[in-house]
């Protein structure tokens, strides 16, 4: 099989059409020359519509996505996106309507993110909701805002610290900083939980918060976490709830319920609204009624016209004001009410009691070659190491790049910090035991090989387009614009390293 395909500009050939359109209907004139572009785009691919489609099609088909395969990655929660969810977002009147039309034209979709909101607090136990962030980073923003505001309005104005895990998402830390917020990590202990004694030690009368993931970022359930948030209270700070892994407890662990304060809902892993770009994201947030009045507006309240339930949009006194522009990303929100009302409350337990059984059935099957960080049961993934014990030269990235070759996309690798060579594997709920199996059978053979000849993995992948890239030089050094004679440079170097890896070392 060739695996090269050619950029579509290799593909042209002057004089060549793809396109027929309509005879001219108003008399000719050339384009104005001050309009006309002189630089290399200028220049557009000439081809015909049997190459355009024929080359894109291919490029497709190269891609892995989740129609296609198993996506493992840990604390992504890429699990299938039900297509019932894009037919109900594709109504007329739901991907017809206009942000800026008047809400009596709008109560369909004002009653949907009404009954979205309602659910989501239901869900997770809080008294108030809002749909604008459009991101889970954007709602960690979002909430440490919150935080900082209800401070303030307090006259508490000394509480500029935010406490996080060891542990934590990258964005954690990021975010508190992006708000002006000293960051203090807080380290994690011997069964992966919060560190009570080192948390303790660095609350104060300056700790406006701590960011805590639950189930954490180790794929465990944080077995202190009514403890962490009794200290946190005491000192007088709030529980934000990194809703990353909620896909984990739905319908079993109320994040409110459990001290948390505020947490955001990442709709595109837990109720399956498509990642990336097919996304795009929604970060909605939820918090408790002392909260409430610093959510970022609008909202959506319902009121009584004429005798009936309306719906309009409100913004809470002491806003933070707006995240994002208009109302959300409205399609998002859709696809989530969709899954919510589909599955129903024991649906919803389903999801995570069998997101949490796949998980440790891997975990189980898996630990006996590559060493579990923690010996305790996972919930919705479960972190290993990439760490065989008779082939100490295999590395993560060697096993990960090795399972590309047995057509399963790798799990997170080097995530969480704190644990060497991790492999972090979330194989979600909407994967059979028979995927499982597969993948449990591939992770095995992949240790056979490593003790056999490391040098199978150190090639991998060998089925792949691309093989091993210089990593560091693809970031320092990025080719960012078409070149035909770097492009066949960079082949040719390519094809050379691929030629060098093949030749048995003696």
């Amino acid at each position: 099989m060739n695996t090269y395909e050619p950029p579509i500009f290799e593909l042209s050939a002057p004089g060549k059409i793809g396109a027929n359109l309509p005879a001219l209907d108003v008399p000719a004139a050339e384009l104005p020359a001050n309009l006309l572009r002189s630089d290399d785009l200028a220049a557009m691919p000439e081809l015909s519509e049997t190459e355009v489609m024929r080359h894109f099609t291919r490029i497709s088909q190269r891609n892995y996505c989740i129609d296609t395969g198993m996506y493992p990655l840990g604390s992504c929660t890429m699990k299938y996106n039900p297509k019932i969810h894009e037919e109900a977002a594709r109504y007329a009147g739901f991907a017809g309507a206009h942000p800026l039309q008047d809400e009596q034209l709008s109560q369909g979709a004002l009653r949907l993110m009404y009954e979205l909101q309602t659910l989501l607090g239901e869900i997770s136990g809080f008294d108030a909701v809002s749909l604008q962030p459009a991101a889970g980073a954007q709602g960690e923003f979002t909430g440490v805002l919150v935080f900082r505001a209800y401070h303030l309005s307090r006259g508490d104005t000394e509480r500029n610290e935010i406490l996080v895990p060891d542990s934590a998402h990258g964005t954690n830390p990021a975010t508190a900083a992006m708000v002006g917020m000293k960051v203090i990590e807080v380290q994690s202990g011997p069964r992966g939980n919060c560190n009570l004694e080192d948390l303790k030690s660095k609350l104060s009368p300056r700790t406006a918060g701590l960011m805590l993931t639950n189930p954490n970022t180790v794929g465990l359930f944080e077995q202190n976490v009514r403890e962490v948030a009794e200290l946190v209270h005491a000192a007088g700070g709030l529980m934000y709830g990194d809703g990353a892994n909620f896909n984990a407890i739905l319908g079993i662990v109320k994040p409110g319920a459990a001290g948390f304060d505020f947490m955001h809902y990442n709709l595109h892993k837990t109720f399956t609204t498509p990642h990336g770009g097919g996304g795009p994201g929604s970060g909605a947030v939820g918090c408790t009624a002392a909260l409430a009045p610093f959510l970022p507006g609008p909202r959506v309240e319902q009121y009584m016209q004429d005798g009936k339930p309306a719906y309009r949009f409100f913004t809470p006194a002491q806003s933070i004001g707006r995240v994002k522009s208009f109302w959300g990303n409205f399609g998002m929100l859709v696809r989530a009410w969709t899954y919510i009302r589909t599955l129903g409350a024991a649906g919803l337990r389903e999801v995570s009691e069998t997101a949490v059984l796949n998980a440790n059935y891997l975990r189980v099957k898996l630990q006996g070659t590559y060493p579990a960080a923690y010996n305790r049961t996972c919930m919705h993934e479960c972190v290993l190491k990439g760490q065989l014990a008779e082939a100490p030269q295999a590395r993560t990235l060697d096993i990960a790049k090795r399972l590309i070759d047995y057509g399963f996309h790798p799990p997170t690798v080097y995530f969480p910090l704190i644990v060497p060579e991790a492999l972090m594997i979330e194989p979600t709920e909407t994967e059979s035991k028979q995927n499982l199996d597969a993948f449990v059978e591939a992770m095995l053979k992949i240790a056979d090989e490593a003790r056999a000849d490391i040098e199978i993995l150190h090639q991998a992948p060998t089925t792949a387009p691309v093989r091993r890239l210089d990593e560091v030089r693809a970031a320092r050094q990025p080719v960012l614009k078409y070149d035909a004679a770097k492009f066949a440079q960079l082949r040719e170097e390519g094809s050379a390293r691929a030629r060098e890896l093949a030749t048995p070392r003696t």
